[in-house]
């Protein structure tokens, strides 16, 4: 799962914060704020940051952070750190939510 952001220094969560501010902000700014909104209400401390690959350019890497509301995976390990994929996934929204199971839970239905 990573490092807890609970466990990194004052500049390291404020670094953190800024990638996500950064990944946030790429999408519509209403979308943006009541995403990170969430982030906040849910606890800046309750962020995990993993990390995978090299360190120096041109060599691959990943890392991924994730929170109560949000998965942010990003994704540089081809063709020479040349080729980039970035996901936010809202884990409260998700597309993959069984929306029809959802409904039958929520709405009684007669027999």
């Amino acid at each position: 799962m990573g490092i807890a952001s609970s466990k990194l220094s004052a500049e390291q969560k404020q670094m953190l914060l800024t990638v996500v501010r950064e990944s946030l902000f790429r999408s519509r700014p209403e979308i943006a704020e009541t995403a990170l909104k969430a982030i906040q209400d849910a606890g800046p401390d309750q962020l995990h940051f993993a990390w995978a690959g090299g360190l120096q350019p041109g060599e691959g890497h990943y890392y991924r952070i994730q929170g109560p509301t949000f998965l942010l995976e990003y994704d540089n390990t081809q063709d020479g750190a040349n080729h980039i994929h970035s996901v936010w996934r809202d884990l409260q929204n998700d597309f993959g939510e069984d929306l029809l199971r959802k409904h039958y839970e929520e709405v009684p239905h007669g027999k």
